[in-house]
């Protein structure tokens, strides 16, 4: 397969309403993880530039905060609508970039645009309350009010997803911000920055920088004039933000990483059950933070399971994003590819046995590309490191266990706690379980679990605070009671 050239864009940063050149002059590649080849090059922000986005939102603040919400809404309504006009260009874009099929890349600006729409119209019900006061000439009342500038900082995984699910509560709570996306995938942030400018949103509201994420990083974080951190990431890095974000008691949300439990119980539709368990598995080629990374099937079912995941699993079509009809993409880069292997090898040197997969994918027209086949691990058990380390990788580790109590033990022994799955046609057995589970989301017979109208977020080491549903505002604003003797 010949790939076709395209050619490569030289992009700026957006500070203050304008596309500037970077201080430094200078600008850092793009790779297509894909074909390993150049695709855009991104200017290199420094601390300079950062300052200079942080004095545009600063300034920016005061009028975009006394807007009203409804304002605010007429503006990110426009937004919704391009992003909708240029769908196919987005998607593009993040496919590109990191290499996503683009049927899922479609999909993930399809949920990206739904988290402007969802949070444009919440940003319209921004209520108080009125407290009963126990003294006759005393008024109690309770305001929210906009935190203040942001920053945001965004991983590549979903480099589009991951923006609007940050920028936009901030925006219609009337945060201004300052964006510091991934450096691995920064077209889909250039790209909706100028959808952005396009909708009329004013100078100074919204700001971009990209280049490397400490020199940039360190700035938003020492500057007291940014009121609150919203990242998602890793959690070692989120532990690190978090630290430096304590010296200035920092507002801080976090969204990191996630090592999500798979039961399937013998009394689940198996056929169900795989199909929703390929989906969470390799979709993105796995590197999503609540895909299935420990699989517990019930021992009674082992075998059936196997036969019909090997069979799923073998059917996906391996290859570049842009190809049609493809399932599984590469995986981001050199290093992520590493990691998947050295996880594999170590379980299969530690017993585990090979059921499909396994190596590298060769794909004709794509040599450089970093793909590995959809791999099935079986007889996996907790001492290998694929039983604690986030995989990021299309690696599905099959446990086995025998009761229901036993399984639960299993699932919760884990520092993280962000999403959790159950299979099961028991409803009292999917009750108990749910329950049980230390996770901030549960999907009984579902793994959509990024979905607009719920709170996205975990506990334990996988995070604070939550992103979408009726609450997807809060973070975003500070209450203030006001007492007043009339």
């Amino acid at each position: 397969m010949t790939t076709v050239a395209r050619e490569v864009k030289t992009a700026n940063l957006y500070i203050d309403g304008e596309w500037v050149k970077p201080v430094s002059k200078s600008y850092f590649d793009v790779v297509s993880p894909a074909t390993g080849e150049v695709v855009l090059k991104a200017a290199l922000g420094s601390e300079e530039d950062t300052k200079k986005a942080i004095d545009a939102a600063v300034a920016a603040f005061p009028e975009w905060s006394a807007k009203t919400g409804k304002e605010r809404a007429t503006i990110l309504t426009r937004l919704y609508q391009l992003m909708l006009e240029h769908s196919e260009a987005l998607a593009e874009s993040v496919s590109i970039e990191m290499g996503k099929p683009i049927q899922q890349a479609r999909g993930e600006v399809m949920n990206a645009a739904e988290y402007v729409l969802w949070n444009l119209e919440e940003g319209k019900r921004i209520t108080g309350e009125i407290v009963p006061s126990s003294v006759k000439n005393r008024r109690l009342q309770v305001i929210r009010q906009p935190i203040g500038p942001v920053a945001a900082i965004t991983p590549w995984n979903f480099p589009l997803g991951m923006i609007t699910r940050k920028l936009a509560p901030a925006l219609a709570a009337g945060c201004t911000v300052v964006l510091k996306p991934a450096e691995q995938t920064p077209g889909s942030a250039i790209l909706f920055f100028e959808l952005a400018e396009k909708a009329g949103i004013p100078k100074g509201v919204i700001n971009l920088v990209t280049g490397s994420p400490e020199k940039i990083g360190d700035v938003l974080l020492s500057d007291k004039r940014i009121r609150k951190i919203t990242f998602t990431g890793s959690t070692n890095v989120g532990k690190l933000l978090l630290r430096k974000a304590a010296d200035q008691v920092k507002r801080v949300s976090m969204e990191l990483g996630g090592h999500a439990p798979f039961i399937v119980f013998e009394d689940a539709d198996l056929d169900h059950t795989i199909e929703q368990l390929i989906r969470c598995k390799f979709q993105n080629c796995g590197q999503t933070c609540i895909s299935a990374n420990r699989i517990y099937v019930q021992e009674s079912i082992q075998e059936r399971f196997l036969s019909l995941l090997k069979e799923k699993t073998e059917s996906l079509r391996v290859g570049s994003g842009l190809e049609k009809e493809v399932d599984v993409g590469p995986l981001v880069s050199k290093e992520g590819l590493s990691k998947v292997e050295e996880q594999v090898n170590d379980a299969v040197k530690q017993g585990a046995t090979l059921v499909t997969g396994g190596e590298k994918q060769k794909v004709d027209g794509y040599e450089n590309g970093y793909f590995y086949k959809p791999t099935i691990l079986a007889g996996v058990t907790d001492e290998m490191l694929i039983a604690t380390n986030e995989t990021f990788g299309p690696v599905a580790p099959i446990f086995t266990f025998k009761t229901e109590e036993e399984v639960i033990t299993k699932a919760n022994d884990t520092d993280y706690g962000l999403a959790a799955y159950c299979f099961t046609n028991d409803l009292s057995r999917s009750v108990r379980v749910s329950e049980a589970l230390e996770y901030g989301m549960v999907g009984i017979n579902d793994t959509v679990l990024s979905q607009v109208e719920g709170p996205f977020g975990g506990i334990k080491e996988s995070g604070m605070g939550r992103e979408g549903g009726t609450d997807g505002l809060d973070d975003f604003l500070e209450k203030k009671f006001i007492s007043t003797i009339i």
